[in-house]
């Protein structure tokens, strides 16, 4: 039986700089491996198991850097995890990591190689792999949406940082949704307002969603948006 939350150690070879690294000689150059443990929830939609045939839409959420810790304990306090133990079902799978480093940046190779054996091993859909964060985790999600512009199908970006120059190489065929509170006092919502301004004048299939008197925690109003899952469900990646 497939539980609705699996908790999972994983070892990835990845270029990081967390680690202690190894090197070995290949054809007369040396090449450095370093492992990087990552933690993660993986949850499974209740039709899992009722439909071995079909294949499954999956959400990669990253959290954000008040959710570092030594456990996964405060990722149960934010959606989409939250919302799962609460008994809310998601017609998908969420991929949710963490990032266990308090002063550290995402590795987000680490996450695509995460991301990539989840999707290798189960049945999933690749043509709906969907991308979400929320303040540090929304800088990754931008991140990896340059990083890897062939993947996801859609992605929504809470609170997040945006690095402007970001706006040039995302893939513009990937619809965008981006959420943040009007008062956020850690991440301004400048960051987002010029983001979504400079993808519009790209020409970037892009929303926008600004929430009145509300702070850094837009999360908590983003993620309750059932139009969130169903915008999600309908997007498809266009090659």
């Amino acid at each position: 039986m497939y539980k609705n939350i699996l908790f999972i150690f994983l070892i990835l070879l990845v270029s990081s700089c967390a680690s202690q690294p190894s090197y070995t000689l290949v054809d007369g150059e040396l090449e450095t491996s370093v492992t990087e443990t990552l933690k993660y929830y993986l949850y499974y939609p209740p039709e899992y198991e009722l439909k071995p045939e079909k294949k499954f839409p999956v959400l990669l959420f990253l959290h954000g850097g008040g959710e570092v810790a030594e456990d996964l304990g405060p990722n149960e306090k934010i959606p989409p995890p939250s919302l799962i133990l609460q008994g809310r079902k998601f017609p998908f799978l969420i991929l949710a990591p963490e990032n266990s480093y308090a002063k550290s940046w995402w590795n987000t190779r680490a996450v695509k190689q995460l991301l990539d054996s989840v999707v290798s091993k189960n049945r999933i859909d690749r043509n709906r792999i969907y991308l979400s964060g929320i303040s540090r985790g929304g800088g990754a999600a931008w991140e990896m949406a340059v990083q890897y512009p062939e993947t996801f199908a859609a992605m929504a970006v809470v609170c997040g940082m945006t690095p402007l120059p970001y706006a040039s190489w995302i893939n513009k065929k990937m619809p965008i949704w981006v959420f943040h509170g009007e008062d956020d006092d850690v991440i301004p919502v400048e960051e987002s307002e010029s983001m979504v301004n400079k993808l519009k004048e790209f020409g970037y299939d892009v929303r926008f969603t600004k929430y009145e008197n509300v702070g850094h925690e837009a999360w908590s109003k983003a993620y309750a948006t059932d139009e969130l899952y169903a915008w999600f469900l309908r997007q498809q990646l266009q090659n």
